[in-house]
Formats: C-alpha cells, structure tokens, sequence
C-alpha cells in the first residue's frame, strides 16, 4: 500500500490516546486502517508485556509513514511500448508513550522569554 494512502490514516490518529485512536481505526473506511491497527494493537501488548505499562495510560506520541521499496512492474501498451507499473510499499514507526503530553507553551511564555533574550547584556 502506498505511503501516500497510509498518510491519509496516519494523521488521523496522530497524539490521540490508545483508546481513541482503536475506535477511529476501527470505524475508518480505508483500507489502510486495518494494518495500521494491527500495529497499534501489536505496539500496545508489547508495552503491556515488556515494560509493564498500563494501556489506559499510553498515547500515540509519533506514527510516521515512510516510503519503502518500490516493486517495478511492466504493463504492455500500444505499439509494442510498455508503461512501468510501480508497486509502492509503507514502512510506519509507531511510538507510544505514557507521560503525559507537554504542555504548549503560551503566547505569553514565548513573549516573555524573547523579551529576556532581548534585554540580557552579553
């Protein structure tokens, strides 16, 4: 499955808890939802099993899909041609983390910390 259509599911569940993003992929009408499930579920009993994690506590905190190798095919045409046909496959990282997710920063923070770059003397 291309990068491009598993992108599609990817964003979707990005920094949301195990819970949430379960029933999304559950209910998602792409195809690409159920390997990305698989792989969450997967993510999760490992984390269960290994390092003693609670599964109420885990969120996504990143989920990238990358390009991985292209399968090259050829498809015959008109006048003895062919055109290629290229069979593209998804490499997705998942990272799940039970910390609980950092807070953004304020406009007000931001604003104050240039204002104390600005006025300090080096």
């Amino acid at each position: 499955m291309s990068p491009r259509k598993v992108r599609l599911v990817v964003n979707t569940v990005r920094g949301l808890s195990v819970a949430e993003a379960e029933t999304r992929l559950t209910f998602l009408p792409k195809l690409a939802a159920k390997p990305v499930l698989k792989l969450l579920r997967s993510a999760v009993a490992n984390a269960e099993h290994n390092f003693q994690l609670n599964r109420n506590d885990l969120y996504i905190r990143t989920i990238v899909a990358d390009g991985g190798p292209t399968l090259k095919r050829w498809r015959a045409r008109a006048f003895g041609r062919t055109a290629p046909i290229r069979k593209r496959t998804t490499h997705i990282s998942l990272v799940l983390s039970d910390e609980k997710k950092a807070k953004v920063k304020t406009q007000n923070q931001e604003l104050r910390t240039k204002k104390e770059v600005r006025g300090s003397k080096f």
